[in-house]
């Protein structure tokens, strides 16, 4: 697998499949608020939802407008940590299947997976529909493991972290697009428009778009994506490590991997927290509007796709991977202090200004990292574990952060996730020079 027109084939289906991924977790960011307001207003007075919120409400001691947006941060949090939860349990099976049987196979199952999620969601007028479609999507989005492996196949030691940063570069245009349209398309409101249609609500038009696109992907991954694992799939003949999640943290027998997948935990349930809570920060200090929010998040994306996308192919031949891991952790901190102080909109935007450029370092470089630590026939079942353990950080960071702003007040996650930092640089610290294994 090492032609360049074989390798460009690769890369442009991965990128689009990473991009859709990120799409599908990040733009119902902005519609949390309103999705709450409209699936109570859907269910009958004193069904289970209303009970859930009542008592949110009075749980978190305050009154009127105050337990209302307690009650919608936690609930946000449950249903943001649904797809990651699922996204945990299923990366290392596809990455473990991907070895086995070919990542062509599986990306295809999984792209038309990830359509058929929207597809549901485009008709989801009841609450538990919703919660169905986020679970397909959690499910179909594991294949992040597989795309991973698929760069990792088409790429030498010497260009894997160019690679990585391309994945990074499409996982900051997902982190675009995804809240920008969802804030944006919020405004298309499908069930006004096609009354006799059931089912539609008012975020089909979000869910419409996002259903297009997978189709096309599945499309273009069917005609035109090639097998880049050698053989005939797989075929390895060491004894493959288990797929039950809940295993997941045996060690693996190489050197790096373990402290580079727990590094890889707690920057991610660090920074997932700070990612969940904004949108809810930015309405309480500065009440923004959806479509502000979507703005937010465009800002955000546009730093990590420029660092990911141009920057750190260039510093990390020169300065290394783990070098970059450091620094980006260094970054990251003083952005997250920033937003937990900020009371004016530059400081806001100065602090995520840092936590962009560290993360656009800190993502890539660890996964090039745990690609470089593992041997050629366990890249999909290695990256399959070291994605499912930074979903796992992603399923418990919105509950977690949303506990703490509802009962502590909107800096205190932030604190928090800044003091959680200095594990991961520890960590960063100890990790081994980078080496291939095979």
């Amino acid at each position: 697998m090492s032609e360049p027109n074989s390798n460009r084939k690769v890369l442009g289906v991965i990128l689009l499949t990473v991009f859709l991924d990120l799409v599908g977790f990040s733009i119902i960011f902005p519609l949390f608020p309103d999705m709450l307001e409209y699936y109570l207003g859907q269910e009958q007075a004193g069904g289970w939802l209303h009970g859930l919120i009542a008592n949110l409400e009075q749980l978190s001691g305050f009154k009127g407008e105050q337990a209302r947006l307690a009650a919608t941060v936690l609930f946000g949090g449950l249903l943001g940590s649904l797809y990651s939860v699922l996204q945990f349990i299923a990366s290392p099976i596809w990455g473990s299947m991907s070895d086995a049987r070919g990542r062509r196979s599986i990306l295809v199952i999984t792209t038309l997976g990830t359509a058929f999620g929207y597809l549901l969601w485009v008709f989801a007028g009841s609450f538990w529909l919703l919660v169905l479609s986020r679970l397909v999507g959690g499910l179909m989005a594991g294949n992040l493991s597989v795309a991973t492996a698929a760069v990792a196949d088409a790429t030498d030691e010497n260009s894997r972290s160019k690679g990585m940063g391309m994945i990074g570069a499409a996982f900051g245009v997902g982190f675009i697009v995804g809240p920008a349209m969802g804030a944006l398309l919020s405004r298309w409101d499908l069930s006004q428009t096609l009354t006799s249609i059931p089912g539609l609500n008012p975020f089909s038009g979000p869910a419409l778009v996002a259903l297009v696109l997978a189709v096309v992907n599945f499309v273009w991954v069917l005609r035109s994506f090639p097998e880049t694992l050698g053989g005939e799939g797989g075929g390895a003949s060491h004894a493959r490590r288990p797929v039950n999640p809940l295993q997941l943290f045996r060690p693996f027998d190489l050197p790096g991997v373990n402290r580079t997948n727990l590094l890889n935990f707690v920057f991610i349930f660090a920074f997932a927290g700070m990612e969940f809570t904004l949108t809810f920060l930015a309405k309480d200090r500065f009440g923004y509007t959806a479509a502000q929010q979507g703005f937010l998040f465009l800002f955000i994306g546009i730093v990590i796709a420029v660092v990911q996308g141009g920057v750190i192919r260039r510093l990390a031949p020169k300065y290394g991977e783990k070098r970059l891991v450091v620094v980006g952790l260094a970054c990251v901190m003083p952005g997250l202090l920033l937003i937990a102080i900020c009371k004016q909109q530059w400081v806001l935007y100065l602090g995520l200004f840092f936590v962009a450029v560290g993360q656009s370092l800190v993502s890539p470089s660890l996964t090039a990292l745990v690609s470089l630590y593992s041997p050629s026939d366990r890249q999909g079942e290695v990256l399959g574990v070291f994605r499912s353990v930074g979903s796992l950080g992603r399923a418990f960071a919105p509950i977690a952060a949303a506990l703490i702003y509802w009962r502590f007040g909107s800096h205190w996650p932030y604190f928090g996730s800044a003091l959680v930092l200095m594990l991961p640089i520890w960590l960063a610290v100890g990790l081994p020079i980078k080496r291939k294994v095979d």
